[in-house]
């Protein structure tokens, strides 16, 4: 890599404090003016998608997140209004609460527990974790973000002795996402268990109308902030599902929503060398041939910046993840997005990166400042740990580049609320542009929504397993005997895994005789106990 390409090729904004550095993706010169006219088709998108043009045929609605820092841009005034509106109710209840106005049975809220699932938990996750300062913040913030009831209990057993101190934020656009509904529903158990009222501690984050909206009414929660159809989950975090658990924390979501801004503003211009996201959505698209052909590896030398590889999955990968383009024709398009930390990476899979098989390309994320306030302690005379984690990162980005390994570099100057405001901006905005580059829609999910569906096909043959299960008491069966009794034989091997795990849980009322081979394993559901019988040692 030599300085010149380096001077050429390296995008500095000396007010936002941004460089992205391109050099080392080996474009060739005509490259960027090959690419002129679908770029400027996806300026073209992008604008009308800003002015409020219907982005998403699927579920007849716009996309707006890019409003939600710049209300004025709203195409209608009851758009901006609403989004004003919100902002001022999240910080007037964020200071309510931390005034103890709004407090619990014992006193202040010292405490905030988030369910969600997908975008309502990893966007306000990665923001907790990358701005949050244990001593000073305000609420200490734990999340539900599963299904999975040892994963609760884990969260729950932190709080033990805590709930009545405890706020609790429920994230759900339609309030009948089945992850997010559990988990109300087991916090509200652990809430009554302890003896406190739920409704006056939990708040709800919600479409207007929605099942979870009509709940929270009638139960008289504390709160109930809005999600509008135009804000998608993965590009949800600067509205109420990011700000409000933000601002409870007490985190600057002014200095947030201006970082956003800013980067808006500069990736808004038409001119590619002028754009750090058009910058980046070309690069995407020479790496991976516009057909996803290789993946993109992140690695930010940060460790508050663990969560941003996570988080890019989302917004990267459901966006640009699709079967067909925008004519219908089938694609099979996508960029697939993995990472974790520098330097844990040196001792982790860099050595696959530099010598394995060359299928991916890396986004280095480095970040100037050390720490805050302080200076940092010199571990050798004149060198600091901090030199030592910026001596990683270029060494790992040469020792890539000898093997031809490609690579891309966002400096950042902190990690500041502005700074990851810009940050979660300037994504975005790469990912709508490379979604036009490359023709299809990057607002909708049907991927996603086909698991639910399928989802909700295997709890039905679980009931229904059950209730074949319950009507013999006793009578213990094979897997292809019970897949036989429900009419459902060329699904023995889901009938199957349904019996292991009703076997695994005591609570099933199913027990299991194992068999060699294990396929002749038997389950019979436990019959009911005599009135006056003792129970069984």
């Amino acid at each position: 890599m030599t300085w010149s390409r380096y001077k050429t090729h390296c995008y500095h904004d000396a007010e936002l404090g941004v460089s992205l550095d391109v050099s080392r993706m080996p474009f060739p010169s005509e490259f960027l003016a090959t690419m002129a006219p679908p770029l400027e088709q996806a300026f073209a998108a992008m604008a009308a998608l800003e002015a409020g043009a219907l982005a998403n045929p699927d579920e007849r609605r716009m996309v707006g997140h890019y409003w939600l820092r710049a209300p004025q841009l709203a195409p209608t005034p009851e758009l901006a209004g609403a989004i004003t509106t919100t902002l001022a109710a999240i910080q007037a209840f964020a200071a309510q609460v931390h005034s103890g106005a709004v407090a619990g049975p014992r006193g202040k809220f010292k405490h905030l527990l988030v369910i969600g699932i997908g975008g309502s938990a990893l966007g306000p996750q990665f923001v907790s974790h990358a701005l949050g300062q244990p001593r000073r913040d305000r609420l200490a913030v734990s999340f539900f973000d599963n299904t999975d009831p040892d994963g609760m209990d884990y969260v729950l057993a932190g709080l033990r002795g805590r709930l009545p101190r405890t706020l609790v934020v429920v994230i759900s656009k339609s309030g009948g996402t089945a992850e997010t509904r559990n988990g109300m529903l087991e916090a509200r158990a652990a809430f009554t268990a302890a003896g406190l009222d739920p409704a006056r501690h939990f708040v709800a984050v919600t479409g207007e109308g929605s099942q979870l909206d009509r709940t929270a009414a009638r139960e008289g929660w504390l709160a109930r902030f809005p999600m509008w159809d135009w804000v998608g989950g993965r590009t949800s975090v600067l509205c109420a599902v990011g700000l409000l658990p933000a601002a409870l924390q007490g985190l600057d979501i002014s200095a947030l929503l201006a970082g956003a801004a800013a980067m808006d503003a500069v990736t808004r211009r038409p001119v590619t060398a002028q754009n750090p996201a058009a910058l980046l959505a070309l690069m995407w698209h020479y790496a991976t041939g516009g057909r996803g052909a290789k993946d993109m590896v992140v690695l930010p030398y940060k460790d508050r910046l663990l969560l941003f590889s996570r988080y890019l999955q989302q917004l990267v990968m459901e966006s640009l993840g699709k079967e067909h383009d925008l004519q219908g024709a089938v694609v099979n398009q996508g960029l697939a997005v993995y990472g974790n930390k520098g330097s844990t990476d040196q001792h982790a899979y860099v050595q696959q990166l530099r010598d394995g098989v060359n299928n991916f390309f890396v986004t280095f994320i480095e970040v100037l400042r050390d720490r805050s306030p302080r200076a940092s302690l010199e571990v050798e005379p004149g060198v600091t740990a901090g030199d030592y984690l910026q001596g990683f990162y270029l060494g790992t980005r040469d020792a890539l580049s000898e093997k031809d390994r490609h690579s891309v570099t966002l400096t950042l100057p902190d990690v500041s609320p502005r700074s990851i405001g810009m940050l979660i901006a300037l994504y975005e905005r790469a990912v709508g542009l490379y979604a036009s580059l490359i023709g299809i829609n990057a607002y909708h999910q049907p991927g996603v929504e086909a698991g639910k569906l399928a989802a909700g096909a295997v709890i039905a043959l679980k009931l229904r397993l059950a209730a074949a299960l319950q009507a013999r008491p006793g009578q213990f069966c094979t897997a292809e005997e019970l897949a036989a009794a429900l009419g459902a034989a060329e699904q023995t091997e889901l009938v199957y895994k349904l019996l292991e795990h009703l076997a695994a849980n005591p609570g099933s009322g199913v027990r299991k005789r194992a068999r060699t081979p294990w396929h002749q394993s038997r389950y019979a559901a436990k019959p009911p106990r005599q009135a006056g019988a003792a129970p069984r040692a």
